[in-house]
């Protein structure tokens, strides 16, 4: 039995959301996904809102993760705790609401594990190392699959995490830069992988921003609250095929609908 699961980079403002409610149905049926995992941490510019968490799993979404925008917003707080569908990264320190891994009930009675991890190389506060992370969960990990979202900067730690996971994990994949990278692939013992999924989101911008602020920042400007563009939006996802007997990879494909 093949088992496919999309994985779906960072859903920028109310654009990505709406664009995600309009299209991720049809993308489902026409690919055959089992599974899907959706971003979410940008869906309000920065963090998430209750209403754009509930909209994404409306839409389609059977997991939502986060990053480290996971509190911008503090209405999210009490949602992380109530649902079990959405998933903050697992190395926060522990006492934060909301919960970083989960094991989810799929097609077949199957078991889906997913992990959400944030990475530390450029990230600006004190994280668990999350390589030990991932150990610790997995220890604890009874499924059929296990996927996880590494939410990092550096394209060395995302990669990194690939081949520390390879074998144990049936698809690694990186969320938080916004650009798709082309690398998408499966690794020697199994895993498949892609250093960042990308975005949903507006495509005349700056990740998703309003490309006349990201030039203003860059050239010295004054600093001012970042806002979503606007125009045509696209969806960036990875769509993989899975064995579930081996918890393996068979292929991974790059997918951008728009």
């Amino acid at each position: 039995m093949e088992f496919t699961v999309l994985a779906v980079g960072d859903v920028v403002g109310d654009a990505g959301v709406d664009f995600l409610s309009a299209h991720l149905r049809a993308v489902r049926r026409q690919k055959a996904v089992h599974f899907c995992v959706v971003n979410g941490e940008n869906a309000a510019g920065l963090g998430i809102l209750p209403r754009q968490a509930d909209a994404l799993l409306d839409a389609g979404a059977d997991v939502i993760t986060l990053g480290n925008h996971t509190f911008a917003r503090t209405q999210i707080l009490p949602y992380l705790d109530d649902c079990p569908r959405i998933l903050r990264p697992a190395n926060l320190a522990p006492q934060l609401p909301g919960r970083g891994f989960g094991v989810f009930e799929a097609a077949g009675g199957l078991r889906v594990a997913v992990g959400n991890l944030i990475g530390r190389c450029g990230m600006d506060f004190g994280l668990e190392n999350p390589f030990f992370e991932a150990d610790r969960l997995l220890k604890r990990c009874a499924a059929d699959l296990v996927l996880f979202d590494f939410h990092a900067e550096a394209t060395s730690e995302k990669i990194a995490m690939a081949y520390h996971l390879d074998g144990r994990a049936a698809a690694v994949w990186g969320t938080h830069t916004h650009v798709p990278t082309a690398d998408e692939r499966v690794f020697p013992k199994g895993t498949g992988y892609i250093t960042d999924l990308g975005m949903t989101g507006p495509m005349e911008s700056v990740l998703g921003i309003r490309p006349e602020q990201s030039v203003t920042f860059f050239l010295g400007g004054l600093p001012g609250r970042f806002e979503t563009a606007g125009g045509p939006c696209r969806m960036d996802a990875c769509l993989f095929v899975l064995d579930p007997e081996r918890n393996r990879c068979l292929s991974a494909e790059r997918l951008s609908i728009q």
